[in-house]
Formats: structure tokens, C-alpha cells, sequence
């Protein structure tokens, strides 16, 4: 899938439109993008299983276990929603899968086989309609489809105002003592409509540099989505 990357002058207006988010998208890795590296390749249903099994866990713990998982099967991939229902519990379970990771992709493939969920149609949903659509899938919440949204799709104005890792950034952006509310993140984040998923991208590399909010931190060379800490539907 192709990148979805805003125009320049995006940026720039997004930039003056709050100058402490400005400050620190000079001294971030820049929005690379997305689908970017691993999060462009395969299906969606294989992007949202990915995404179930990256929940509460590390980034080397999650890589290991989506692996082994995608070991059971033949080819590199992780395996389609029919081989998910085929494969017995134990394997899944063997692979490092948690019984509700399991619950969650065994019904997240069953959604995608009888139209529940409609991958196909994605491209010509809102971002509101498919937060709806993957959330009657057991185990998957607003979260799972806001890094969906984000990191699949390339929706350009995602704000996952509940997840820490927003929350912490909008901390330091603004040197709070206090992580703001979800509520509160989604007031901070009104002036970076309609970039709002480039200024998430920000919030998640202050959590890896604070000292950027300041400029008294570096740019990165390189960034990878997965080493933000990002928690789970709850």
C-alpha cells in the first residue's frame, strides 16, 4: 500500500497553528507516512490481528510471539482469517497468544468471513465507521481501530486522545505535572485539525525524548511506531 504523507504546507500551517508543537516537530524524526515497513505489508485483517498481538506487550516480546504465530503456517505471513479458525487452540496458545488474544483474532477472522467486518470496504468508510465496525469484534476497542486508522490506512486525523502515550506526550509538550484527561487531549488537539495523527506521531517520539519539547534533545535518525508505548483496548 502506498503512503499517505501531507502536503508541506500542511505541515507548516500545523506548525504555526501551536508553536509548542511546532518547537518539537523541528527537533522529532519527521511523520515518515504510513503504511510504513511491516504495518504496509499483508492484508487488513492482518494488520488489526498484528495490532491484537502487539497489545500490553514490549515490542521484542510482541515481534517474537506474531512470529511464532506466523510460523504455523506456511509462508511468511500471519495466517488468514481460515487458518486462524483452523488452527487448533494449543498451537495459538503455544506461540505465546493469551486466551483472549486467541478469543480476539478467532472473532476478528470469523467477522471478516460472514461480512461482519467489511475490510474490503474500508476505503470508502469514515474513520467513525470502521471505529464502529471493528468494535463489535470481542476484545477489540476504539484503540486497536484508531492504530488502524493511523498506521494502516493513513488516515490523516486520528486523535487517540485515551492512549498513554498521547496523554504523556501532551504531558511534556506542555510540562504538566499530570497526565491530562482523555477529555482534556481532545480540547489540547482541536488546533491540529485536520493533521491530527502527525501531531499523535509527535506525542509518541516525546515520550522516546522528552528533551525535544524543550529543544535541549535531538532529532532522531529513524523512529518505528511499535517502540512508542502504546496500551491496549481496555
Amino acid at each position: 500500500m502506498p503512503r499517505t504523507l501531507p502536503d508541506p504546507a500542511g505541515l507548516a500551517a500545523l506548525a504555526r497553528s501551536d508553536p509548542a508543537l511546532g518547537r518539537a516537530m523541528a527537533r522529532v524524526a519527521p511523520f515518515p507516512g504510513f503504511p510504513h515497513g511491516p504495518l504496509a505489508r499483508g492484508s487488513h485483517f492482518q494488520a488489526v490481528a498484528r495490532s491484537i498481538t502487539h497489545q500490553q506487550l514490549a515490542g521484542a516480546a510482541a515481534r517474537t510471539i506474531h512470529g511464532r504465530v506466523c510460523a504455523l503456517t506456511p509462508g511468511p505471513r500471519f495466517p488468514t482469517p481460515e487458518e486462524c479458525l483452523a488452527l487448533p487452540d494449543q498451537a495459538l496458545r503455544g506461540a505465546g497468544l493469551s486466551a483472549a488474544k486467541m478469543r480476539a483474532i478467532r472473532d476478528l477472522a470469523a467477522k471478516s468471513l460472514d461480512g461482519t467486518v467489511r475490510f474490503r470496504s474500508v476505503g470508502r468508510m469514515s474513520d467513525r465507521e470502521i471505529v464502529e465496525m471493528l468494535s463489535a469484534v470481542w476484545g477489540v476497542g476504539e484503540w486497536t481501530a484508531q492504530m488502524f486508522l493511523i498506521f494502516r490506512l493513513g488516515r490523516l486525523d486520528v486523535m487517540p486522545a485515551g492512549d498513554l502515550g498521547v496523554r504523556e506526550g501532551v504531558r511534556i509538550l506542555d510540562a504538566l505535572e499530570t497526565r491530562p484527561t482523555p477529555g482534556a487531549v481532545r480540547k489540547r488537539a482541536e488546533p491540529w485539525r485536520p493533521l491530527r495523527s502527525v501531531a499523535t506521531w509527535v506525542m509518541y517520539r516525546l515520550c522516546d525524548d522528552p528533551a525535544a519539547a524543550d529543544g535541549t534533545g535531538e532529532a532522531q535518525a529513524e523512529a518505528d511506531p511499535e517502540t512508542a508505548t502504546l496500551p491496549a483496548d481496555g
